[in-house]
């Protein structure tokens, strides 16, 4: 794979699942350079590489001659996607300009379907309760370690933001000692959680209080994850089209959460909300489904925070 510009900087999670995918990936640069050299660094790339694709991850214009060496390559078995049709087809995410400058990518994202809220209720409800029964015993415990590690509530209780930006009230078990020093971020080997608090969140124990919510509907067992309403402000003033995330409720978990790691700053947020809009976008029972599946291997691999 060859990627022709710089407009998306990809993580190093991501070109290690895109290395696994392509093999070599080789960076090419254009700009304040004559086409004729960008030319000779592809045929370069091209001839030390089986490459079967170029990412064009550019904003500036590219030259005609360029452009017609380009489409010339597709005789050679050698094809061109733009970045945003390449990070949705194999990162499952969706671009976000950073510019501000082109918004074509929000026409296709809207709210469900009212087919699709029905389906999506119908498995909240299926799999609130079914959840519910299956995770009781843990929750009973989860009550007595709690009142014995950190005596205090059992609950945490906080403002998140839900669909079209409404603020509901949303139930955890409380994973941290209370009255713990402010930090809206949890981050690595934090000192606030307690011992039984840290396999809640290490095991998803602490989420179980949110099926409530669900069977509420503030919820969707799947979805973006709900954010605290002070958190929201500061990101929809730093984060472009932040808000879009707000066209369906937010879930307990979702495609952002098992896609991308626990997020510590804004632009871990940001990350998460090219997956996000992904989903909204994507939505079908295939996805929800797979969702599902990597949702059960975050947890039985651990990987809460």
């Amino acid at each position: 794979m060859i990627v022709l510009g710089k407009r998306h900087t990809f993580s190093e999670a991501e070109l290690e699942r895109l290395k696994e995918a392509f093999g070599t990936i080789d960076f090419v640069s254009y700009r304040n350079q004559e086409p004729q050299a960008t030319i000779k660094h592809l045929q370069y790339a091209i001839a030390n590489g089986r490459k079967s694709l170029i990412v064009l991850n550019t904003i500036a214009r590219i030259p005609d001659e360029l452009l017609s060496y380009l489409i010339s390559l597709e005789s050679h078995g050698i094809s061109y996607l733009s970045v945003e049709s390449f990070l949705e087809r194999y990162l499952h995410k969706c671009y976000i300009p950073e510019d501000q400058t082109n918004v074509d990518f929000l026409e296709k994202i809207h709210p469900y379907t009212q087919i699709q809220y029905v389906l999506k209720r119908m498995m909240d409800y299926i799999g609130a309760i079914s959840i519910g029964i299956l995770s009781l015993p843990f929750a009973l415990y989860s009550i007595y370690r709690i009142s014995k590690e950190s005596p205090g509530s059992i609950f945490f209780k906080q403002t998140r933001v839900g669909q079209r930006g409404q603020r509901f009230t949303c139930y955890k078990f409380r994973t941290m000692h209370e009255d713990s020093h402010h930090d809206p971020y949890t981050r690595e080997n934090d000192t606030r959680i307690f011992p039984w608090g840290r396999i809640m969140r290490k095991t998803r124990i602490d989420e179980v209080p949110q099926l409530f919510n669900v069977l509420r509907g503030d919820m969707h067992i799947l979805g973006p994850r709900a954010e605290w309403d002070i958190l929201v402000e500061n990101y929809e003033q730093e984060i472009p089209y932040y808000n879009q995330r707000h066209l369906v409720k937010p879930g307990i978990t979702g495609w952002a959460q098992v896609m991308y790691p626990y997020g510590a700053n804004a632009e871990d947020a940001r990350q998460k909300l090219m997956y996000d809009l992904y989903y909204i976008k994507h939505w079908s029972i295939a996805l929800e489904l797979k969702t599902i599946w990597k949702t059960i291997q975050v947890v039985l691999n651990k990987q809460g925070l």
